[in-house]
């Protein structure tokens, strides 16, 4: 019997102890979603969870005949994003996907198995870390960073009133430079077709921008406050407990390392842009997904705290749909034609996670052309209502 099952056990029998009753509904809710066991996940039939197989096996067939532009050897690195500053590999998969449809794998296709950089899923995964911070009392959200971090990057009165939430909106208009890149991407060699046209830096808070120096900020940021790597928190508080694979990696820059304890620690980026990253399989990514679906509970240990999950996927000021490095779908233009509560980690290439939870689903879609709703809305469409 699971933890999960046991609560439910007993909370049952108090309830009939004190002679009350309650709807099946509610008897049944804590113990009614599946979590897939380590490295395995339980397999249904669609057409057994209500889905049409036909109409999922064309949708699997676009999502198949959709693969991206970028070359096996990833050779285009450096013309599209700039100097490397980390390892790549010497080949990719081709295009492949996993569908979890309430709880269950339903559809699997390509080498789910192969690992790869996943690119801008790792900003998500940033977020994740955060959340485990914001969980074990280590970062208030709403505080500017350098109140906890005090390395050096927080020391100008213009960093100095950075906020976490800033950093993790893509807000925060940090300014400065990080492992060689400077945070307003001028320069053609270093920064491919990613270079930026100069402008004012605007005050923190006010002013959207995707920005990966931003971001691996943040990431040494987390580092400082965890006193430990990111990728060791990953694994320990998120990884470990949602029984991921041991074959992702968090690939660090060749110069990314600073003095922790004595110790040469490296800092982890938000991306592949620059080369290293997070390099992981489609199932791993599904069941970080799934982790999120699931509102940061797996199983009933609650790996992030509900409220933290709520604000990351609540759509920013200034942001183009965007939660805590989470792109949202509240205005139904960043995932065309799903509900406005889909949400989604999205990285070059295209490396995908969908989750709606209107609908229950999980859909990891990788390398692949066109945007991630063009398979999503025709995995919908093969849910019978």
């Amino acid at each position: 019997m699971t933890h999960r099952a046991r609560r439910s056990v007993l909370a049952l029998s108090i309830v009939t102890a004190l002679g009350l009753t309650l709807p099946a509904t509610l008897v049944l809710a804590a113990d009614a979603a599946y979590f897939p066991p380590a490295r395995e996940w339980a397999r249904k039939d669609p057409a057994a969870l209500g889905m049409d197989p036909v109409a999922l096996a064309a949708a699997i067939a676009f999502a198949q005949s959709r693969e991206t532009e970028r070359p096996l050897d990833l050779s285009d690195q450096e013309a599209i994003f700039g100097t490397r500053l980390g390892s790549m590999p010497t080949k990719r998969a081709a295009t492949n996907g996993v569908v979890i449809y309430k709880g269950y794998v339903v559809a699997e296709f390509g080498d789910t198995r192969f690992v790869d950089p996943t690119y801008s899923v790792a900003k998500s995964m940033l977020a994740t870390v955060a959340g485990v911070a914001v969980r074990e009392g280590r970062l208030q959200v709403d505080e500017p960073v350098a109140q906890r971090v005090t390395d050096g990057g927080y020391t100008t009165p213009h960093n100095a009133a950075v906020t976490w939430k800033q950093h993790l909106q893509q807000e925060s208009e940090w300014d400065g430079e990080l492992w060689g890149k400077h945070s307003n991407f001028i320069g053609k060699a270093a920064f491919g077709k990613g270079e930026k046209k100069p402008r004012a830096i605007k005050t923190p808070g006010t002013f959207y921008e995707y920005n990966d120096t931003r971001v691996n900020r943040l990431a040494l940021s987390l580092l400082r406050v965890f006193g430990q790597s990111v990728p060791d928190v990953f694994q320990q508080q998120v990884m470990d407990p949602i029984g991921a694979s041991s074959g992702w990696k968090w690939v660090p820059y060749h110069n990314s390392y600073v003095e922790l304890n004595g110790k040469q620690v490296a800092s982890v980026s938000g991306g592949t842009r620059w080369g290293g990253g997070m390099w992981i399989d489609s199932w791993d990514m599904a069941r970080f997904g799934y982790l999120w679906l699931r509102q940061g509970n797996w199983a009933g240990k609650q790996i992030l705290p509900p409220a933290y999950v709520t604000a990351a996927l609540t759509p920013s000021a200034n942001g183009p749909d965007y939660g805590y490095l989470w792109w949202l779908n509240t205005k139904g233009k960043n995932l065309p034609g799903m509900p406005a509560t889909t949400f989604a980690a999205l990285g070059a290439g295209s490396n995908d996670i969908v989750v709606s939870p209107e609908h229950d689903l999980v859909i990891v879609w990788r390398w692949h052309a066109g945007n991630a709703a063009e398979f999503a809305t025709r995995v919908v469409g093969a849910i019978r209502k």
